[in-house]
């Protein structure tokens, strides 16, 4: 189990800390709802989280593999709904490996990024769509 801490600071503000490590972030609400926009959003970091966790999946199957996927990066757009609620409507995930990957150990990585975790507790309402760039 995992702890994490956070404070509201006013003015639509929030500081976590994460339990095992120290390391803080700050939050903000996002400026059409109210906020500064000055640092991530709650949903900026399912977003976020969607990503990084998509690459550190893909980044133990290398591992354990022995495939090269250096140089890898992920960018993630989010879209939000207002009504019947504000929610995140979608989320889509680009993700460019610049190293050469054979299309065996693509298949294997692409099929890992959709079991990582962070996708798996996502509503099923949240559209979530991937797409590789492959060298």
């Amino acid at each position: 189990m995992v702890e994490m801490r956070v404070a509201y600071e006013g003015q639509l503000r929030c500081v976590a800390a994460h339990g095992p490590s120290g390391q803080k972030l700050a939050t903000d609400a996002p400026v059409d709802n109210m906020g500064r926009g000055e640092s991530f959003s709650p949903t900026d970091l399912v977003a976020t989280a969607l990503a990084s966790c998509m690459l550190t999946i893909m980044g133990i199957i290398a591992q354990r593999q022995g495939i090269d996927i250096g140089g890898a990066t992920a960018s993630v757009t989010k879209e939000m709904a207002s009504q019947p609620v504000r929610r995140i409507k979608r989320l889509a995930v680009s993700i460019s490996v610049p190293a050469k990957v054979s299309e065996e150990d693509r298949r294997r990585l692409e099929h890992g990024v959709h079991t990582c975790p962070v996708v798996k507790s996502l509503h099923p309402d949240v559209e979530v769509a991937v797409s590789f760039n492959w060298a």
